[in-house]
């Protein structure tokens, strides 16, 4: 087999590994994490760059043209979904309650939500 392809394969293997110990500590970080808003942040940052690890190793293996487009839609949307998902349950939660004032360093959602009512 030709050396580039081999050192391909070990830095896509590398990738893969590193992103798969991100989204673990992700996960840990969603469990171990107190509030719904650090929670909210651990659901999101590592698992969106642990996942464009794994899908970069992913394509370095996989190096066809279909491949990598499908790859690089995958990495679109999950760039686009994520942080809009996290947006949205840190905002509802903290418009039915959730969420802890007190810890809060700034709020500036409450005076949209007063000027509302």
């Amino acid at each position: 087999m030709n050396p580039w392809f081999q050192t391909l394969d070990m830095a896509g293997a590398l990738l893969v590994f590193v992103g798969a110990a991100i989204c673990l500590l992700g996960v840990i970080g969603m469990l171990r994490l107190p509030d719904v808003l650090s929670r909210s942040h651990a659901a999101t940052k590592p698992q969106t760059l642990g996942m464009l690890l794994v899908l970069a190793g992913v394509a370095l293996r996989l190096r066809s043209g279909m491949d990598l487009a499908t790859l690089t839609l995958i990495g679109f949307f999950q760039l686009m979904t994520g942080p809009v998902a996290a947006h949205l349950v840190a905002r509802s939660a903290y418009r039915t309650g959730q969420i802890d004032h007190a810890e809060l360093l700034f709020d500036e959602l409450d005076a949209q939500l007063t000027e509302e009512g």
